[in-house]
C-alpha cells in the first residue's frame, strides 16, 4: 500500500473524525483496495469490497466528505476487514 493510501486509511480511523477528506481520495483508496465502485441513482455509489456490499453518497455542493460520511465509511471498511492494523501486519 502506498504511503498516500496508508495515511488516508489512518485518517479515516483516527478520532476525532477528520472533516477534510475529499471524495476523490476515498474513491482512489477504494479502487486501490480492489473495490468495485459503480454509480447508482443520483449521488449514490454501490461499492463491493471483499464480498461486502455497501452504498456511499457523493457529497453535495462540495468535494469534501462530512464527518458522518467518514464515520459510515469507517464502519463499512471495518466490516469488510480493512483497518490500519490489518495493513500494518502485512
Amino acid at each position: 500500500m502506498s504511503h498516500k493510501h496508508a495515511h488516508l486509511l489512518q485518517a479515516i480511523f483516527t478520532d476525532p473524525l477528520s472533516a477534510n477528506i475529499h471524495w476523490r481520495e476515498i474513491e482512489s483508496l477504494l479502487h486501490h483496495l480492489g473495490a468495485s465502485v459503480e454509480t447508482g441513482h443520483g449521488a449514490r455509489f454501490r461499492i463491493v469490497l471483499n464480498r461486502v456490499e455497501f452504498y456511499l453518497h457523493h457529497p453535495h455542493n462540495s468535494n469534501t466528505c462530512s464527518k458522518n460520511d467518514i464515520k459510515t465509511l469507517r464502519e463499512h471498511l471495518a466490516h469488510a476487514g480493512v483497518t490500519p492494523s490489518a495493513y500494518e501486519e502485512k
